[in-house]
């Protein structure tokens, strides 16, 4: 009788056999947010949305401090205003952003004057990586390095 009622309640609250089951078998964790310190949040939400064009989602903090961008299916980029000055980021360690064309992607950057670069750090030019992923590479207000690529997606 209790397995019974048990079932009942799991049915009802949408949770079936196959539902416990797939998430028994999720073995990866999942990405949910990366997020990053910023020192102007405005001019950061701007570049991110402008240049980038990801789309804004609502936060759930309403203080002037955060930006949140859906960047996936369940993933999202938080931007935290509070960083005390603006720092020197390596390259290898980067945001990697795929466009369905590098090509016009450079145009937007050219018509805003954002300089990019290729793995070589070669000033304006892009580089096709051994797999044939057109790519390049900019820098946000802070400082942070964003790969933007051509990989199908």
């Amino acid at each position: 009788m209790n397995k019974l009622i048990l079932t009942g309640l799991l049915l009802c609250a949408g949770i079936t056999g196959a539902t416990l089951q797939a998430q028994a078998q999720q073995k990866q964790p999942v990405l949910n947010h990366i997020a990053i310190s910023v020192y102007n949040l405005e001019k950061s939400t701007a570049f991110y949305r402008d240049v980038l064009l990801i789309d804004t989602m609502p936060e759930p903090f309403h203080d002037g401090k955060h930006t949140w961008f859906k960047i996936g299916g369940h993933s999202q980029l938080h931007l935290i205003e509070g960083a005390k000055e603006i720092t020197e980021h390596d390259r290898g360690s980067h945001l990697c952003f795929s466009v369905p064309s590098v090509d016009d992607f450079i145009v937007r950057l050219n018509q805003r004057k954002i300089p990019f670069i290729n793995w070589k750090g070669e000033k304006q030019q892009f580089n096709v990586r051994v797999d044939g992923v057109k790519q390049l590479y900019i820098q946000d207000p802070d400082g942070y390095w964003i790969e933007i690529n051509d990989d199908k997606y």
